[in-house]
């Protein structure tokens, strides 16, 4: 749909430029950090809680999983990305002013550093503490002759059936393999040459396969695991009689995943999107992960087929994507080696029993996940499908669960003849099969199911309800910061507005009718709104609090956000702190801002919380001085947040919540001394300094206390404790 777009913004290289050429007035240069390298020093920060002898065994295990899976998504995404750039004439310069050779050259540096530690953890601490839990990994060398016997005949009946050995030679082509998928080359000889073959064959590993097999699962004893590429290489050799298996290492392939899609070329996205979908297992190779050892023809062949030269090439000194570790965690039932289980709590249960409605009518309601319960969320939309007052629902849909209460809701207020639209995402990343799925789902239920704005993603979370009460209508709102997922709701820290005033009600709806209509741009005087007016905003509310510092005025900015990115409100911050703004940032992952810089950025503070949950809510605090500014929403302070997404970054106006957001979310966070590390003016992290006797204080564990205090009932009278040392059981 037409819409008008802000004016043309500077290039990356542009404004690094810039930044470059200007000089503060204490004569500092302005200087950005690199995103690729702040990113992997955030995985190295999930590393260090595979490391934490203070965390459940499994739930160390669970995090050291958690690295692989990010360094697919980093390779799939980001190197993808740099190498497409590398091989490009003319491509931009990064912030901090590097090629995209150079960039690659120090991500491979530092990638393969942290595999090697990554594995190193993996052998030197997990693996030996698992054991002495009970829970052994075998190796061919280790099986004793009752355990070969089993392992034989496992292979025998429930994986060689399903395996199709592949050579390559003249007749046979390299074979195309899938994105991610297990493999295992196999080497083989003709025993009755002298010369050595080295024949190559393939075998692809379905994902129909369990990854870890525990053996005799009957036997009496500690559990015995097994790698399912151990199986299969110890019993190639049952597949290839008459021929000698020389060596046979398991390997897999990475390649890039992102979608390219022209939306205003393609006539139906949906078909387009699953046309893509199809196409990424063909992606070009960015990465070949293999087992150390592998002779060195094979490895070189194997690299010519995938055309990936050597420095794109990882030799792991253990199994083949520890990711698949995650189904130990889900096989063990060891309750002493995880994480005490959390049921959130759900204040809006307390007594006197009211619907979420009826408690928003009184005042806005407020949310703090996991902690707090996301089943409100869920019931916001079920009342409204089946309350026979409701006329309207709208939604937004970027990541829901395969098995969404939300959307089949909104299919029973379809069918029960509301009005129903749903603004479906159909591009959120590594989501867009399950979000076709839903959206052909809705639109057979009729739903009226709509993509949003050509060019941008559909980012924001937001629902809308409108009811019939007496002769008037009334709308009620759910704003939130996560998506509207009651799986990962319990996974990651996110917060839910509900509110029915007038004002936001009204803005609610205009960003609908913006999303769904035609129309010229709309004016939000109290949403900020990505595209339209979310970074001039931004922008402005930091220029004030530097104007206030300037003045004399109270002045301080506390910002918690996934990324930060965007140099332009980098170089605000910047500009901010030399005018004696105090600024305390909590930034999950990548952030280009350094901080502590004499003369720069002495006056931020930056560091991030790596705990049991994903830190995934964005906050955003201002002095103003002294009446203070409270905003929470979907949007990081990056650029395609700004200008290539739909955000919704909404006030919090209550005087009760404004105030539990700064003095006990954000000032707890602050807080904490013990998951929380600083960034330091190098781009490294370091653990906050503790004053003598100080007791390491969790934020995420005093969230969950004090989260259960809050939805005790008032006839059992608590003390939520202060976020302080005391609090930390």
């Amino acid at each position: 749909m037409p819409v008008t777009r802000p004016k043309r913004r500077p290039t990356a290289a542009e404004t690094a430029a810039r930044a470059a050429r200007r000089v503060s007035a204490a004569g500092s240069k302005v200087v950005f950090g690199n995103r690729e390298q702040s990113w992997l020093a955030f995985n190295r920060r999930v590393l260090e809680q595979a490391r934490n002898p203070a965390n459940p065994l499994l739930e160390r295990v669970k995090f050291l999983a958690i690295v692989s899976s990010n360094l697919d998504e980093y390779f799939e995404i980001r190197v993808s990305g740099l190498m497409q750039q590398a091989d490009s004439e003319g491509a931009e310069l990064s912030l901090d002013g590097l090629a995209p050779r150079e960039q690659l050259r120090r991500v491979h540096e530092a990638v393969n550093a942290l595999v090697a530690d990554q594995y190193a953890c993996w052998r030197r601490e997990l693996l030996p503490a698992l054991d002495e839990a009970g829970v052994q990994f075998r190796t061919a060398a280790q099986l004793g002759e009752a355990e070969r016997a089993w392992v034989g005949k496992y292979f025998e009946t429930q994986v060689q059936p399903v395996l199709t050995p592949l050579a390559v030679d003249a007749a046979h082509p390299f074979p195309l393999l899938g994105n991610k998928t297990l493999n295992v080359l196999v080497s083989l000889d003709h025993p009755e040459t002298p010369k050595q073959e080295k024949l190559m064959i393939i075998l692809p590993v379905p994902r129909s396969l369990p990854r870890i097999v525990q053996l005799a699962p009957e036997a009496d004893g500690p559990r015995r695991h097994m790698f399912l590429s151990e199986i299969i290489k110890l019993c190639a050799g049952e597949l290839f009689p008459g021929y000698a298996v020389r060596d046979a290492h398991a390997f897999r392939v990475t390649r890039n995943s992102d979608l390219y899609i022209d939306e205003e070329e393609a006539e139906n996205l949906l078909k387009k999107i699953e046309e893509e979908l199809r196409n990424l297992r063909r992606g070009a190779a960015v990465r070949l992960e293999i087992e150390d050892g592998v002779d060195a023809d094979l490895f070189a062949a194997l690299l010519g087929h995938l055309e990936l030269a050597p420095e794109h090439a990882i030799k792991l000194k253990g199994p083949l994507n520890l990711f698949r570790l995650m189904s130990l965690c889900e096989m063990l039932d060891r309750p002493e080696l995880k994480f005490p289980p959390y049921v959130p709590a759900d204040p809006t249960k307390l007594p006197p029993a009211r619907t979420i409605y009826e408690r928003m009518a009184e005042r806005d309601v407020l949310l703090h996940h996991p902690y707090e319960s996301f089943a409100p969320v869920v019931e916001f939309v079920e009342l409204a499908a089946r309350d026979p007052d409701v006329l309207a629902i709208k939604q937004t849909l970027y990541r829901t669960s395969g098995d969404s209460p939300i959307v089949r809701a909104l299919i029973d207020a379809s069918m029960a003849g509301k009005q129903v639209t749903a603004l479906v995402e159909l591009m959120a990343r590594f989501d867009e099969a399950n979000n076709i799925k839903w959206a052909r789902e809705l639109e057979e239920a009729g739903v009226h199911v709509v993509y949003g704005l050509v060019g941008h993603k559909t980012h924001c979370k937001c629902c809308l309800v409108v009811r019939r009460e007496g002769g008037t209508l009334r709308r009620y709102v759910h704003l939130g910061t996560g998506n509207y997922n009651p799986k990962t709701a319990r996974l990651y820290t996110d917060l839910s507005l509900f509110t029915c005033r007038e004002h936001l009600g009204a803005e609610v709806a205009q960003l609908f009718n913006t999303l769904t209509g035609l129309g010229r741009t709309p004016h939000f005087q109290h949403l900020l709104v990505a595209p339209f007016n979310l970074h001039a905003r931004t922008q402005d509310l930091i220029a004030a609090e530097t104007a206030n510092a300037l003045a004399g005025k109270p002045a301080r900015i506390i910002a918690k956000m996934n990324k930060l990115v965007d140099p332009a409100t980098i170089e605000a911050l910047y500009a901010a702190s030399q005018a004696g703004v105090k600024i305390d940032l909590i930034v999950r992952a990548t952030c280009c801002l350094l901080p502590g810089i004499k003369g720069l950025s002495e006056n931020i503070r930056l560091r991030n919380i790596v705990g049991r949950f994903l830190e995934h809510a964005r906050i955003y605090c201002f002095e103003n001085g002294g009446q203070p500014l409270v905003y929470a929403g979907s949007a990081d302070w990056m650029p395609r947040n700004f200008f290539r997404r739909v955000e919704a970054v909404f006030p919090i106006e209550d005087e009760a919540l404004r105030r539990r957001v700064m003095d006990e979310i954000l000032a707890t966070e602050l807080r904490d001394n013990d998951d929380a590390r600083e960034l330091q003016p190098d781009g490294s992290y370091a653990a906050p300094a503790r004053a003598a006797g100080e007791e390491p204080f969790r934020a995420q564990r005093y969230f969950m206390a004090a989260a259960t205090v809050r939805a005790t009932p008032p006839a059992t009278p608590s003390i939520v404790p202060a976020p302080g040392p005391a609090a930390t059981a």
